[in-house]
C-alpha cells in the first residue's frame, strides 16, 4: 500500500496535480508516519506557493530540529515570505564548514563498502552492507542539504546588504557540495570574486566527488568543471575558456546550446567585437524569445551598434508581455539612453534597479544617465553604490575614475584606477585610462608603457582595432611630449591608417614634422587638418609658422616659435571643453557590466578629438 501510495503521490506532482499529490500525501503519512513523508508533503504545498502553509506544517510535526531537509524547506518558506531574519534563525548563522570535501569522501565509501556483498555472501552480511549503504547515502543526502542551507543563509545576507558574508556562504556551499550551481551562479552574476579570484576558487572545488561512485570514470567531474568554465570572467584565462566551449560544443553536442553560446557572445563583447557578439545573441532570442540571461548583453550589442529601431521594438515587446521583469525596464532605458533622452533613461533604470535590488546593468545605466550629463557628483555617488554592491568587478572603480578624471582630480582618479587594475589587469581601456592619468601627472613613461600594455592586450584579445584609435593617439602623444618625434610619428601614422580622420591627428602629425625640421612636409599635413575643418584654430596658427618657416627656409628649432606650453595649455582647455559637450550628448558605452554577470567594461566618453587625451572612444 505504501509504494502504491507513493507512486500515485508522484505521478499527480508529475501532471502538476497538486490538490491530488496533497490528499495522497496526507493518507500516507498517517499510514506511515515517516518523516520523509512528511518533508515530501511539505514541498508540496511549497510548489503551490502556500508557504505559510508548508511551514506550520513542519513546524507542527517538529520536524525542523530533527531533520537537515526538514530545515531547509522551513528556511526557503521563510525567505520566499521575506522574513530573512526569522529564517536565519532556523538556519543558524554559522556554515558547517568542516563539511567541505567531505561529500567526495563519503560517496567513496558507498562505493567501498558497496564491494563486499559478493556472490558467495550470506544474507546476514548482504543484509547489514544494504543498511550500510542506505545510511550513507542518507548521510550524502543530509550533506547536501547543509550546502543547499548554505546557499540560503547567502541569500539571507545578501538581501541584508552583508554582501561578504554572502560570499562566504555561497563559497562554502559550492565547498561542500560542488553540484550546488545556485550558490555558483550567485557568485558569477553578482559578480563577488575578482576574475583571479575566480579561477582559484575554480580549482579548490573537489570535482572528483562528482564520479566518487565509479572511480573508473573522471568524465562527469571534468564535463561539469568545463560548463563551470565557462561561467567565469572572460578577461582572465580566455585559452581555458575556448577549450572547455570547443569541447562541450563537438564532443557533448553543445554547440547550439543557449549558455554556451551566451559565454561566446560575452567573450566575443570583451573583445568589442559587437556585430559578432550580436548575431549569436540574435540566434539564441530567435529560438527562445524569453530567455531574460540574454537580454542585457543582447542590449548592450544594440546600444553599441547604435540599433535604435531594434531597441524600440524590443523594449515594447517586452513591456507587453513582461512588465514584472527588470530585464524590461533595463531595455526601456537604454532606448531612452540610445535616443538621448536622459531623464527618461534614468527613471527606467531606476524602476530596474528598485525590482532587483542587485541587478547590476540597471545600477550601471542609472550612473550612465547621470555621466552623460556632466552630474559628476551624482554619477560618483552611483557608481559608488554599485562599487558595494558589485565587489568583484573593477568596472564601478574604473568608472569613478574616469569621473574624478573628468574633474582633473588626478589623485582620486589614480586612487579608483588602482583599485580596478587590483581586480583586473587585462582590459584595455582601464590600462589606457591610467596611461592617461599619468600623462597628467607628467609620469611619461609611465604613460607611455600602459598605452603599449592596453594596445598588446588588445591585439592578444583579438579585439576589433578600431576600438583602440585613441590609445594609438595617445601613446603618439606621449611620445611627442618625451621628444621621441620618430616613434610619435609613426603612432600619429598608424592612426590615420586606422581610419581616424580627426583635424587634430593631423595638427599632432604637422608638429612632429615641424618639429624634426621638416616644414615643407608640415604644411601638406596642416591642409588636411584644415579640409576636415577649416575653422580650426591650431592648424590654422600651426600652419602660419609652417609657412613661415618654409618661406624662410629656416629649419631650426620650433619650440622657440611655437610656444608649447601655452599650445599644451589651449589643447588641455580643448580637452575639458570635448568631454562635457561630448557627455552631453550621451556616449557612455557599455562593456559587459551591462550583463546580469556585469562583467565587461563601459567603452568611456567619445569626445570630438583624438588628440586631446581622451578616454577610448
Amino acid at each position: 500500500m505504501e509504494k502504491f501510495l507513493r507512486d500515485w503521490r508522484q505521478d499527480a506532482l508529475n501532471k502538476h496535480q497538486y490538490d491530488s499529490a496533497i490528499f495522497i500525501g496526507d493518507k500516507l503519512l498517517a499510514l506511515t508516519n515517516n518523516d520523509k513523508d512528511a518533508f515530501w508533503l511539505a514541498q508540496v504545498h511549497f510548489s503551490t506557493g502556500n508557504y505559510t502553509r508548508a511551514q506550520s506544517f513542519l513546524a507542527k510535526q517538529d520536524l525542523v530540529s530533527r531533520n537537515p531537509s526538514c530545515r531547509y524547506l522551513a528556511g526557503h518558506c521563510l525567505i520566499k515570505q521575506g522574513r530573512f531574519e526569522e529564517a536565519l534563525n532556523i538556519l543558524g548563522e554559522n556554515n558547517p564548514t568542516h563539511l567541505i570535501g567531505t561529500a567526495g569522501n563519503n560517496r567513496r565509501k558507498m562505493q567501498h563498502t558497496g564491494g563486499h556483498t559478493r556472490t558467495n555472501s550470506v544474507h546476514s552480511k548482504t543484509s547489514k552492507s544494504s543498511k550500510r549503504d542506505e545510511a550513507a547515502q542518507e548521510e550524502d543526502a543530509n550533506i547536501r542539504f547543509e550546502a543547499a542551507m548554505c546557499f540560503l543563509r547567502g541569500l539571507c545576507y545578501a538581501k541584508q546588504n552583508a554582501f561578504d558574508r554572502a560570499k562566504e556562504c555561497y563559497k562554502d556551499a559550492v565547498g561542500i557540495d560542488v553540484q550546488c550551481f545556485e550558490a555558483f551562479e550567485q557568485l558569477m552574476k553578482n559578480c563577488l570574486m575578482s576574475p583571479d579570484e575566480e579561477w582559484q576558487f575554480l580549482e579548490s572545488l573537489d570535482f572528483d566527488a562528482i564520479s566518487a561512485d565509479d572511480p573508473s570514470s573522471q568524465e562527469a567531474a571534468e564535463f561539469t568543471k568545463m560548463l563551470y568554465t565557462t561561467r567565469l570572467s572572460k578577461y582572465k584565462n580566455p585559452v581555458a575558456f575556448t577549450t572547455a566551449t570547443e569541447t562541450l560544443s563537438t564532443h557533448y553536442n553543445l554547440a547550439s546550446n543557449p549558455d554556451l553560446l551566451l559565454s561566446k557572445a560575452d567573450l566575443l563583447f570583451t573583445q568589442c567585437r559587437f556585430k559578432e557578439a550580436l548575431r549569436i545573441t540574435s540566434s539564441i532570442i530567435q529560438g527562445d524569445k524569453y530567455n531574460f540571461a540574454i537580454y542585457p548583453l543582447h542590449l548592450a550589442c544594440l546600444y553599441e551598434l547604435n540599433e535604435k529601431n531594434a531597441l524600440f521594438l524590443v523594449s515594447h515587446d517586452l513591456a507587453d508581455n513582461h512588465p514584472d521583469e527588470p530585464c524590461t525596464w533595463l531595455a526601456v532605458g537604454i532606448y531612452y539612453l540610445a535616443t538621448s533622452k536622459i531623464a527618461e533613461a534614468r527613471r527606467y533604470f531606476s524602476k530596474a534597479s528598485m525590482m532587483d535590488p542587485h541587478f547590476g546593468p540597471a545600477w550601471i545605466g542609472f550612473a550612465h544617465t547621470f555621466a552623460a550629463e556632466g552630474e559628476h557628483d551624482q554619477a560618483i555617488s552611483a557608481y559608488s553604490t554599485a562599487a558595494r554592491l558589485f565587489m568583484g568587478t573593477h568596472l564601478p572603480q574604473l568608472f569613478l575614475g574616469m569621473q574624478n578624471l573628468l574633474l582633473n582630480n588626478m589623485t582620486l582618479a589614480d586612487e579608483f584606477l588602482k583599485t580596478a587594475y587590483g581586480l583586473c589587469k587585462t582590459d584595455p581601456l582601464l590600462l589606457n585610462e591610467m596611461g592617461v592619468v599619468f600623462y597628467h601627472q607628467d609620469h611619461l613613461d609611465n604613460a607611455v608603457t600602459m598605452f603599449k600594455t592596453a594596445l598588446t592586450i588588445a591585439v592578444e584579445i583579438d579585439s576589433e582595432p578600431s576600438a583602440w584609435i585613441s590609445t594609438q593617439a595617445n601613446l603618439g602623444h606621449a611620445y611627442r611630449r618625451l621628444g621621441r618625434w620618430d616613434e610619435a610619428l609613426e603612432s600619429f601614422e598608424e592612426v590615420l591608417r586606422m581610419g581616424g580622420k580627426d583635424p587634430q591627428v593631423f595638427c599632432a602629425k604637422g608638429l612632429v614634422l615641424m618639429e624634426q625640421g621638416k616644414a615643407f612636409e608640415a604644411v601638406g599635413v596642416l591642409h588636411e587638418a584644415l579640409g576636415i575643418s577649416p575653422q580650426d584654430s591650431i592648424a590654422t596658427e600651426l600652419l602660419n609658422r609652417a609657412l613661415e618657416e618654409t618661406a624662410e627656409g629656416g629649419m631650426g628649432d620650433i619650440l622657440g616659435e611655437v610656444d608649447d606650453e601655452a599650445w599644451e595649455r589651449e589643447l588641455e582647455e580643448r580637452k575639458r571643453e570635448a568631454k562635457v559637450r561630448e557627455m552631453g550628448k550621451g556616449k557612455e558605452r557599455y562593456r559587459s557590466a551591462m550583463r546580469g554577470k556585469g562583467r565587461g567594461s563601459s567603452r568611456g566618453v567619445e569626445v570630438d578629438s583624438l588628440m586631446e587625451l581622451s578616454s577610448d572612444d
